[in-house]
């Protein structure tokens, strides 16, 4: 017999939600199967790839690590939420179309969402290359090499800090 389903209380993408979901399952599960937000990939399921990284409060998490109960009355921002905070496209969505940093897009999600946490975090700033690089570090890409995912976060960072500056002034 499995356990019965909890109610878990959070919020997700800036809406509060109530979702029913067993006691063992990752945030990831419940995103994707009880709330069909699919961006956020299930990859390895063992903490590895990255693909599943979300924002918890603003800070990156795995998703396929985290029990759902642990994001319990907490923010919880996924891919679909990132173009959120600013209102439309998210200067690194543009960047990262503008420089094709994506070619299978798989790893995609959890990349932006790790390198939005950067970019937020050094507000007004650009970042360097080696910035990007540790930033990245829990996010594995097969496709690209990664030169043109490090060259779209780094041109994001410039862009965003520019319209910092013009806000400044």
């Amino acid at each position: 017999m499995s356990p019965p389903a909890i109610l878990l209380s959070l919020t997700v993408n800036g809406e509060a939600v109530q979702v029913a979901a067993p006691p063992h399952w990752t945030l990831l599960e419940v995103l994707r199967y009880r709330l069909d937000l699919i961006g956020s990939k299930q990859g390895c399921d063992k903490g590895d790839c990255g693909a599943c990284t979300v924002q918890i409060d603003g800070v990156p998490q795995l998703a396929c690590l985290t029990l759902a109960l642990h994001a319990e009355g907490r923010q919880v921002t996924t891919v679909e939420g990132l173009g959120l905070r600013c209102g439309g496209v998210h200067p690194l969505q543009d960047a990262f179309d503008r420089h094709d940093a994506a070619q299978c897009g798989f790893c995609t999600p959890g990349i932006l969402m790790s390198a939005e946490s950067l970019l937020r975090r050094n507000r007004g700033r650009e970042v360097s290359p080696g910035q990007v690089r540790e930033a990245l570090a829990g996010n594995l890409c097969r496709c690209t090499g990664y030169t043109k995912i490090i060259d779209a976060v780094v041109d994001a960072s410039r862009v965003m800090a520019d319209e910092e500056a013009g806000r400044a002034t």
